[in-house]
């Protein structure tokens, strides 16, 4: 408005073409308020006196800025037009505050395009500047439709609650874009409005169309009505970043490693923000990761020095001097987890357990190089660990254990595994020091029932793994079953000499016994009639490979057992499959593990996940 009205209106036309011929860009008008006027102008027609009465202006007056479709009987008026180059939809008002403005300052030519003029009574309460941003309406307006055959079609609008508005004239634009049509139907409705007999003006060049299109960014352009103008009305969907962060912290703490920094942290700085929250950063799981080295593990526990529990199992590419930065910046560190590190030596754990005074949890199964050498500095600096995992480290022997066995008195969890050097004195080390142990397992040490029998000072004891002991008795096994009344998990798996009597000491003995392991023992279909008979609480049961056992067995355990929920049969080759088949129906709170159910519920889940075979004839 404030370039239209002034005198320096044809100067920019002028500097515009300029630009043009020399093939310079056109440089972008500021967008502000409509007609890129000042906002005082829209206060000033804004307030709530009426109109003034309208005054003719004089047919040279080159201030007039009439649309091209217009009927302009003056040479001044067409020049004036020529200069502005703008589309006809460029004139196309685009609300309440845009049509009134212009009907109340330009002639009555152009008000009778635009509509109706508004009443002289009438106040415009709710049209405010849109720079200024104040005394907003309510609900916001809905977008009519920009002829009256869209309007018509649109019964849902009056479902919107918005006030009530003017309809839109039909404009000779919008009704020809509306209907897909070009400048005939607009120069045709021009003629009617203007009245007949009148000139008409040629329609613009298609660059000058294009031009002017491009310099308002298409907002000029002929918009598709809503489908329904209720919907504009509505609110805005719910943000997830409104919420505080603490609860968006919790959410995040339900994702992986992986997905917070693969896959969260890259939707926004915000999110990357939360992702890089400390608490994260507490326990980190770098496991099979090959990418990890130890720059990397250097600058992850540089930034995190609060880390209290990692697993860097599996990664080939960290060595002692990696593990010993992280020790040496971690000193909080309570769990450390490095199964199958081949390449890491005593000088790791060493480090580990001289920086790290409060660790509580070492699992380093599987490091062939480590030795006595860094069990003495765990059980002589760690005083408050509580759970060990040294299995396959063939090099570990009594010595190492016995220290660790003395100085930490507060284990509760002890595991080793085919540790040859390991004899029947390490187990009586932890018997008598580690009065708190409840999770102990020798598979397959040099132990014999000399060493286990000493488990039955272990008032605390709920889960015993004794695999694969060559000279274990069923005396002693019975006599642990009957001292150690909190025993809920008892695995005597590939120890031939364990028999029906034992399995039936255990059943009636064992007041607290859940599961009960006995793959490939010397046992009959007596031994599970006796489960099922004496039992109350035993829930699992495997007999896998064990020869003896036959149809009759695996029936009498599941009528007479109340409490069985798992019995597995693998490899029982006396047990028919039909069989069962049968239990399987008769019993479905049980789950029977054959080579055959298996492979059913595998295919189940996969089913479920959404696999299908695959039926071409390649396959």
């Amino acid at each position: 408005m404030g370039h239209l009205l002034s005198k320096e209106a044809s100067s920019l036309s002028r500097d515009r073409d300029r630009h043009c011929c020399r093939g310079g860009k056109v440089p972008p008008r500021r967008r502000s308020c409509f007609l890129r006027g000042p906002c005082m102008l829209c206060f000033i027609v804004h307030s709530a006196s009426p109109p003034a009465s309208e005054q003719p202006l004089p047919a040279a007056d080159p201030l007039l800025p009439p649309p091209p479709y217009v009927v302009l009987a003056t040479a001044e008026q067409r020049t004036a037009c020529r200069l502005l180059r703008l589309p006809p939809a460029a004139w196309e008002p685009r609300g309440r505050c845009q049509r009134l403005l212009l009907s109340g300052l330009l002639p009555s030519p152009v008000r009778g395009l635009l509509g109706p003029a508004r009443p002289p009574g009438e106040a415009a309460s709710e049209m405010v500047c849109k720079r200024k941003g104040a005394g907003l309406p309510a609900c916001p307006p809905c977008k009519q439709p920009r002829c009256a055959a869209a309007a018509a079609a649109e019964p849902e609008a009056a479902a919107c609650q918005c006030p009530a508005e003017a309809p839109l004239c039909a404009l000779p634009a919008a009704a020809g874009c509306a209907a897909g049509g070009g400048a005939a139907p607009a120069r045709a409705s021009a003629g009617d409005s203007g009245g007949a007999g009148q000139p008409t003006l040629p329609p613009p060049a298609p660059e000058e169309v294009a031009a002017a299109e491009k310099e308002r960014g298409g907002e000029a352009g002929c918009e598709e009505p809503l489908e329904r103008p209720a919907d504009c009305c509505r609110e805005a969907p719910p943000d997830i970043n409104q919420l505080p962060p603490s609860i968006l912290l919790k959410i995040f703490s339900n994702l992986s490693l992986n997905e917070r920094c693969l896959s969260a942290s890259l939707v926004c700085k915000y999110w990357r923000d939360l992702c890089l929250d400390f608490q994260f950063w507490k326990q980190l799981d770098l496991s099979s990761r090959q990418q990890v080295t130890d720059e990397l593990l250097e600058k992850i526990a540089s930034r995190s020095q609060n880390i209290t529990e990692i697993n860097i199992s599996d990664c080939r590419n960290i060595s002692d001097t990696g593990v010993c930065i992280l020790a040496i910046k971690c000193p909080g560190l309570l769990r450390y987890t490095a199964y199958r590190c081949k390449q890491l030596s005593d000088t790791s754990i060493i480090a580990v357990a001289s920086q790290c005074p409060l660790l509580q949890k070492v699992h380093v199964g599987n490091q062939d190089r480590l030795t006595d050498e860094g069990l003495k500095q765990l059980g002589s600096k760690c005083r408050e660990l509580k759970d060990i995992h040294f299995g396959q480290c063939y090099k570990i022997s009594d010595e190492g254990m016995i220290i660790i066995a003395k100085g930490c008195l507060k284990l509760q969890r002890i595991y080793m595994q085919e540790n040859k050097l390991v004899t029947d004195q390490s187990v009586k080390a932890f018997a008598e020091h580690c009065p708190e142990l409840q999770y102990v397992g020798f598979m397959g040490c040099s132990v014999t029932s000399k060493g286990v029998i000493h488990l039955t000072n272990l008032r605390n004891l709920s889960s015993l793994d004794l695999r694969h002991i060559t000279e274990l008795d069923n005396e002693t096994v019975m006599e642990i079953v009957k001292r150690c009344k909190n025993l809920n998990s008892l695995n005597l798996c590939l120890n031939w000499i364990i028999n029906d009597r034992c399995v039936e000491v255990i059943a009636k003995e064992g007041q607290n016994l859940k599961e009960l392991y006995l793959v490939s023992c010397k046992i009959t279909d007596y031994a599970l009639i006796a489960i099922g008979r004496y039992s109350m609480t035993i829930e699992t049961v495997d007999v896998g490979w064990c020869k003896e056992i036959t149809d009759h067995g695996a029936t009498q355990i599941s009528q007479s057992s109340k409490s069985l929920r798992y019995l597995g049969l693998m490899r029982c080759d006396q047990v028919n499959e039909a069989t069962v088949e049968q239990l399987v129906q008769q019993y479905p709170h049980i789950t029977f593990s054959t080579v055959l159910q298996d492979c059913k519920r595998t295919l189940e889940r996969a089913y479920q996940m959404g696999w299908t075979p695959n039926m071409s004839t390649a396959s």
